[in-house]
């Protein structure tokens, strides 16, 4: 008997560069890019930007778990962003850009405090891990153009700089699980 297909949202900065690298990943059936855990209902990407909404810039995956498992689809993540600057990646600033795992389930919460902890204590971080787990909540798909903006767009300036290196270091460091 197969296992139902799961999904997990997933804030690690900009949704262009998450999204860019998911859509590579062995068993990711879907991502898309949305807005998630704020207050705002059916947020724009304009509210969102003002950093007032809460929400954060996430995307949401659907993946088979016959193929990967949650923890993959969490070191994964834990490897393309920074997941000890609050509030921030690179030069992207706001709450908005949030580190945070948005789960369905017990089961994934369980996952991801597992891994978060055991990376606490590996010390492979000089600096606290500061995302947050907490249920998917609230969730709004970006707009249209927001979609597949990486693959629509790969000359734009921020994906060129900010999105193909963590391209790069998803196939570098986890060849075995590209599609």
């Amino acid at each position: 008997m197969s296992k139902p297909l799961q999904t997990i949202t997933l804030g690690g900065g900009c949704f262009w560069c998450t999204e860019a690298v998911f859509v590579q990943v062995q068993g990711v059936l879907d991502v898309e890019s949305g807005y998630s855990n704020g207050q705002v209902v059916q947020p724009s990407y304009e509210d969102v930007c003002t950093g007032t909404t809460g929400h954060n810039e996430v995307v949401k995956l659907v993946y088979d778990p016959a193929q990967i498992s949650t923890r993959e689809v969490l070191e994964i993540f834990f490897v393309i962003h920074d997941p000890t600057t609050l509030n921030r990646q690179g030069n992207d600033v706001g709450t908005q850009y949030r580190s945070g795992i948005y789960v369905s389930t017990p089961e994934q919460e369980a996952v991801a405090r597992e891994v978060i902890a055991e990376m606490a204590a590996s010390g492979v971080y000089s600096r606290p891990i500061v995302t947050e787990v907490l249920p998917v909540d609230n969730y709004w798909p970006a707009e249209a153009y927001h979609q597949d903006f990486f693959e629509r767009n790969p000359h734009q300036g921020y994906c060129m700089a900010v999105a193909a290196p963590k391209v790069a270091k998803f196939r570098k460091t986890f060849a075995r699980l590209q599609k």
